[in-house]
């Protein structure tokens, strides 16, 4: 089973296997995620997703099995 992740604003898409981590298929996508301490407490990588009203952070976060296509919308955050 696969799953589609589409990246805003670029609208860059790729093939997921479920419980893959989001940073690893952005890097496979070559899509540049902003990071810093890669355990979720700085929030440099925050990125919101389609259907969901808080945002996330994507070096803790895995591609779900059960909502295809992914939509990440990454944004930039002025302080990073």
């Amino acid at each position: 089973m696969t799953v589609e992740v589409r990246f805003l604003p670029d609208n860059v898409t790729v093939s997921a296997t479920p419980g893959e981590p989001l940073l690893q298929v952005a890097e496979r996508a070559g899509v540049n995620i902003p990071t810093g301490c890669l355990m979720g407490s700085c929030h440099a990588c925050e990125v919101e997703i389609e259907g969901q009203e808080d945002t996330i952070c994507a070096c803790i976060s895995a591609v779900p099995a059960n909502q295809s296509p992914y939509v990440v919308n990454l944004y930039v955050d002025p302080t990073w």
